[in-house]
């Protein structure tokens, strides 16, 4: 299944959202640190209900930890900044689809780290900054799974 990556999330109900989707969809998520709350704020596990044994949670100190676990594995960066909108990608199973954090995306740094042909985007209308996150990503999760016939859903 698909690779759900949070970079430096910051609002614990999106992050308890999106633990909750990953269990649903069977995609691993893996939040990279620093976060704007605390793992077991009261709000995360609100959001997440009681989703979190159903999913398959990694938690990295950094960036760079990330990128080393993730060596064998596609990254798509999700941006504003992408060169291509996401319905038009064609996303493989074991693609990893990495998000940044609510109130930054994703640094330059990291950004730079992805090639730009791996980095696509949530078409909007003109003149809007984002959307939200767990939006995002359920957005993008979605279209990634039907395009594999929603592998192992029912």
């Amino acid at each position: 299944m698909f690779h759900i990556a949070l970079f430096e999330p910051k609002i614990a109900p999106n992050t308890g959202n999106i633990i909750r989707l990953a269990a649903n969809t069977g995609c691993r998520l893996h939040i990279i640190e620093p976060m704007g709350f605390d793992f077991e704020e009261k709000k995360l596990r609100r959001a997440g209900l009681d989703y979190h044994d159903l999913a398959n949670v990694s938690r990295y100190a950094d960036y760079q930890a990330f990128a080393i676990a993730m060596t064998d594995k596609r990254i798509l960066a999700l941006t504003t900044k992408g060169s291509q909108p996401y319905h038009k990608q064609r996303f493989l199973p074991d693609d990893v689809l990495l998000f940044g954090s609510e109130t930054a995306g994703l640094s330059d740094a990291v950004r730079d780290t992805i090639p730009a042909e791996q980095r696509i985007r949530v078409p909007m209308h003109a003149g809007a900054r984002s959307l939200n996150l767990a939006n995002t990503v359920a957005i993008v999760c979605y279209e990634a799974w039907r395009q594999h016939d929603f592998a192992g859903g029912v």
